[in-house]
C-alpha cells in the first residue's frame, strides 16, 4: 500500500535530494576533471576501482536521485496550490532541478571530451611507434604502383609499335596494287580505252533518261493544269 506524503514531508525529501544531489555534483565534477584527492598517492589510500569505474559509478547514482527527486517535484505538483508562496516554492524546486541536471550534463560532456582527446593521444602514439613500418609499408605500395604504370606503359609502347608495322605493311600492299593496275593500264591501252567509252555512254544514257522525265513531268503538269 502506497504511503500518502504530505506536502511538508515532500518538501522536506526534496530538500535532502538537492543538498545530497549538490555535495555529490561537487566530487563527481573534480573527478571528471581529473583532480585527484591529496592522499591518492598514498599506496594504502588507492581506490580498488579506476577512475573511469568510479566516475561511471557516481553518474548512475546521481541519475537516479536526479529522478527521484523528479518524481518528487511531480507529487508536489498534484499538491492544491493555496498561494503564491506556495506557487513560487513549487517553482523554485523546479529550478533546483533543472540546474542539478544540467551541471551533471556538463559533467558528463566534458568528461566525454577528455576522454575522446585521450584516445587521439594514444592513437598518435601508436602511430609514432608504429611510423617505420608504415613508412616501409608504403615505400613498399608506391614501388609496386610504379612498377606495374611501368609495365603499362610498355605493353601500350608495344602495341603502338605492332599497329604501326601493320598500317605500313598495308600501305606497301596498297602501292603495290596501284602500281600493278597502272602497269595494265599502260600495256594494254584498249581495256583503257574501252573503259572510257563505257563512261561516256553511261553518261550519255543518263542525259537522256533525265530529258525523258522531265518531258513526261511537262507533259502530266499541263494535263494536270489543263
Amino acid at each position: 500500500m502506497a504511503i500518502v506524503l504530505s506536502y511538508e514531508d515532500l518538501r522536506k525529501q526534496a530538500r535532502q535530494l538537492e543538498n545530497e544531489i549538490d555535495l555529490k555534483l561537487v566530487a563527481f565534477s573534480k573527478l571528471g576533471a581529473g583532480i585527484k584527492t591529496p592522499n591518492a598517492s598514498h599506496p594504502d589510500t588507492i581506490p580498488l576501482l579506476s577512475g573511469d569505474d568510479t566516475f561511471e559509478a557516481m553518474s548512475i547514482e546521481i541519475e537516479e536521485l536526479l529522478t527521484k527527486l523528479s518524481n518528487i517535484n511531480e507529487r508536489l505538483s498534484e499538491q492544491p496550490v493555496t498561494g503564491a508562496a506556495m506557487m513560487h516554492t513549487l517553482q523554485r524546486h523546479k529550478d533546483i532541478l533543472a540546474d542539478l541536471s544540467r551541471d551533471y550534463r556538463k559533467t558528463n560532456s566534458l568528461r566525454e571530451s577528455q576522454r575522446q582527446r585521450e584516445d587521439l593521444l594514444r592513437g598518435s602514439e601508436s602511430f609514432r611507434a608504429d611510423g617505420v613500418n608504415n613508412r616501409r609499408d608504403i615505400y613498399l605500395k608506391e614501388n609496386q604502383h610504379v612498377h606495374n604504370s611501368d609495365r603499362l606503359v610498355n605493353e601500350q609502347i608495344s602495341i603502338a609499335m605492332e599497329t604501326r608495322e601493320h598500317l605500313t605493311t598495308q600501305r606497301q600492299t596498297f602501292k603495290r596494287l596501284q602500281t600493278r593496275f597502272n602497269d595494265i593500264s599502260n600495256r594494254y591501252p584498249v581495256i583503257n580505252s574501252l573503259i572510257q567509252r563505257i563512261n561516256i555512254r553511261k553518261r550519255r544514257d543518263s542525259i537522256i533518261l533525265g530529258l525523258v522525265v522531265s518531258f513526261c513531268t511537262i507533259i502530266m503538269l499541263i494535263y494536270a493544269f489543263s
